[in-house]
């Protein structure tokens, strides 16, 4: 990395579902945090089950309390895990853990995503739903840039930076939301797939790559055939060029467009070669 960027505010926010996964975004997070010099703030929750139809079984009611229970316990413990390596790490870390309804989690995670510099989250399926999740609803509603870390990556780096360029309004947010890490890196390379979508009245990539030269930003800019899967190609290309982050608008196409009929955030959700820094 050529240079520390300019973050100061990490929110990680952690959905346990007592599956038993890791959680890859905290430790992707505080790895972040570390190299920057930030301040982090740990948000870790969970569901509060409840049975309206069950409440006249004892042994529905304790059922539901023991999960529950098990539930807060697997959160106290992602923020105690948090504070040990923020402490190992030399990083200042506040935690925040509950166990709420959905809609006081996603208002809890909003109300932070909306001041923090970036939030990151583990990739998380139920972004893919109908109903979407806390992902989606970060991506959607938080206003800053989010960055989505897939299972096993755990350490931040940025020297190498892949840029996916459509020209439209999502891309360019993405782009805003990830200046600190594109000054930052060594090599960033902006792909424009042709054929893909009409992109005569789009910014080229090229015009990307001179606004960028102007940051200090070393970028190229390739256009490359789309073929007949933008998201393969893309991942393919993040792999060759040794991609660390990969910087692409979300859902251009409605959430519901994309559940129905598949598109590029869709596949890049479900499997990408490196962690993905979006906004919408």
């Amino acid at each position: 990395m050529r240079q520390q960027f300019d973050i100061k505010n990490v929110l990680i926010v952690i959905h346990e579902e007592g599956d038993g996964s890791t959680s890859s975004a905290l430790a992707y997070g505080l790895s972040m945090a570390q190299t920057a010099g930030a301040h982090v703030m740990v948000q870790a929750g969970s569901v509060k089950l409840d049975l309206p139809s069950g409440r006249t079984s004892g042994l529905v009611r304790g059922l539901v309390a023991a999960e529950n229970r098990r539930l807060r316990e697997l959160v106290a413990a992602i923020s105690d895990q948090a504070r040990a390596d923020s402490t190992m790490a030399g990083i200042v870390c506040d935690t925040d853990d509950d166990q709420l309804s959905f809609a006081e989690l996603k208002s809890r995670a909003l109300a932070q995503a909306r001041v923090a510099d970036i939030t990151v989250l583990d990739a998380d399926a139920s972004a893919l739903t109908v109903d979407g999740g806390l992902l989606r609803a970060i991506l959607f509603e938080g206003g800053r840039g989010t960055i989505i870390v897939p299972k096993d990556v755990t350490a931040f780096s940025c020297d190498r930076v892949i840029v996916a360029w459509d020209g439209s309004a999502a891309a360019s947010r993405a782009v805003g939301a990830a200046m600190p890490f594109l000054k930052a890196a060594t090599d960033v390379e902006i792909v424009c797939y042709v054929g893909e979508k009409d992109l005569s009245r789009s910014a080229a990539g090229a015009d990307l790559a001179a606004a960028l030269s102007r940051h200090g930003v070393n970028a190229v800019a390739k256009e490359l055939a789309a073929g007949r899967d933008v998201s393969e190609r893309l991942r393919e290309q993040a792999g060759l060029f040794r991609a660390d982050l990969i910087v692409m608008g979300a859902f251009v196409h409605s959430p519901i467009q994309e559940w129905l009929f598949g598109g590029v955030t869709q596949a890049m959700l479900k499997s990408s070669p490196a962690p993905i820094l979006t906004a919408r």
